[in-house]
């Protein structure tokens, strides 16, 4: 009787233990379905950031972006910053130029000197070939935003450099507000470094920088 018992216990064993598995092999697919998934959102929603800000810097409208372009861009933000020193604005100049030139390294196959829309979304698809140069990038923009030096940033002095670059006001403003201002209405440096590299990331959902695109946060 004793020996009836154990098999009849080993059975069940055996078929909860083959349910489980069958019941995990069933939803590993849903699982790896809901992954993809994600990661295309993910994506999607990173290539809506970088399509916005390829409009704005194609200066000239030919659908392109060329050296020119970037040039155009650096002289309309440096001029929106009168109160910063000459080196913080060559700074910002040169970062124009290494986004440009490593752009350039990285995505002209053809070697027609100029950045098709297609082109320009591995910027987002492959972040890592452009960190370097968005980080210059990001940090110098934040310091330009910082003329006396203090590590905080004015909304006034934020709304004329991002309306240089040719963002809406109310996106500039939900912006900032999503940056978290003090109460004297400033934020820090660090932070608007930190969300321009953000924008760049196709793993970042739901940050600071989807305001510019208008979307949902």
């Amino acid at each position: 009787m004793a020996s009836l018992v154990a098999n009849h216990v080993a059975n069940i064993r055996v078929i909860v233990r083959h349910g489980r598995v069958q019941s995990e092999s069933c939803f590993q697919p849903s699982l790896r379905a809901a992954a993809k998934e994600r990661q295309q959102e993910m994506q999607k929603a990173a290539i809506d950031r970088v399509k916005l800000i390829f409009a704005l810097l194609d200066a000239d409208g030919t659908g392109y972006l060329e050296a020119e372009d970037f040039e155009l861009m650096a002289t309309r933000v440096i001029a929106a910053a009168p109160d910063s020193d000459n080196a913080t604005k060559a700074a910002m100049l040169a970062a124009f130029r290494r986004y440009w030139t490593t752009l350039a390294a990285e995505l002209d196959a053809n070697d027609d000197n100029r950045i098709s829309f297609e082109e320009y979304t591995a910027c987002v698809l492959s972040p890592e070939r452009f960190d370097t140069a968005i980080t210059d990038f990001a940090e110098a923009l934040a310091a330009l935003g910082d003329p006396d030096g203090d590590g905080l940033i004015e909304r006034r002095v934020f709304v004329a450099l991002m309306t240089a670059i040719g963002f809406e006001r109310a996106n500039i403003d939900a912006l900032f507000d999503a940056f978290g201002p003090s109460d004297a209405d400033q934020i820090m440096v660090s932070v608007w470094a930190a969300g321009i590299k953000d924008y760049y990331h196709p793993e970042k959902t739901g940050i600071p920088g989807d305001h510019l695109v208008g979307g949902p946060i």
